[in-house]
């Protein structure tokens, strides 16, 4: 039961500060963001996610691309994986912060290290990629450009870690995953 109240929380943390795409769209101030393009070499949005890329595949995330960044306010780049079943209920798969802003890809099954790339707690309460399971689910890869560095540590609780992306988001863009495979 405490794990289904800190994703629902963190869910409406998100949508309401940031329109990060947990549970919907928004603003997190009067002011408009600006809009990345994400895109996949293995999917297009809104088609299915290859079903390697889930529980039942070897092949961890699936590689992403995105272009669109405000280079001269971007300090980082944050992506955020998560599904919305056909009961509203939101699940994060993955967040992953601190990627250095002139990076414009992440490679299947990695995390870009060397730029000081960190990972938080997913709704599972892991580190690192959760893979999708449920085979009806919208799956949503969002990424998002941040006018800072976030002050988070590796494995920092999930509500934290996506009210401080909420907080610091200049641009946005998403691909979706209409169902697996």
């Amino acid at each position: 039961m405490g794990r289904v109240r800190i994703v629902v929380a963190a869910a409406m943390v998100v949508a309401a500060s940031a329109g990060c795409g947990i549970v919907g769209g928004g603003s997190p101030t009067d002011r408009s963001l600006d809009g990345l393009s994400v895109s996949s070499p293995r999917f297009r949005d809104e088609a299915p996610l290859p079903a390697e890329y889930t529980c039942t595949g070897q092949s961890g995330n699936p590689p992403l691309r995105w272009s669109g960044v405000p280079q001269k306010q971007t300090k980082s780049i944050a992506l955020v994986v998560d599904a919305n079943n056909a009961q509203g209920a939101a699940e994060v798969h993955w967040v992953l912060f601190n990627i250095d802003p002139l990076t414009t890809e992440l490679a299947q099954s990695s995390v870009p290290r060397g730029a000081g790339a960190l990972q938080g707690l997913t709704s599972s309460g892991k580190v690192g990629y959760s893979p999708p399971c449920r085979p009806d689910d919208t799956y949503r890869f969002s990424v998002y450009a941040l006018d800072s560095k976030l002050d988070l540590k590796e494995g920092a609780g999930l509500l934290k870690t996506l009210e401080t992306i909420a907080q610091h988001t200049i641009a946005r863009g998403r691909l979706s995953a209409a169902h697996i495979e």
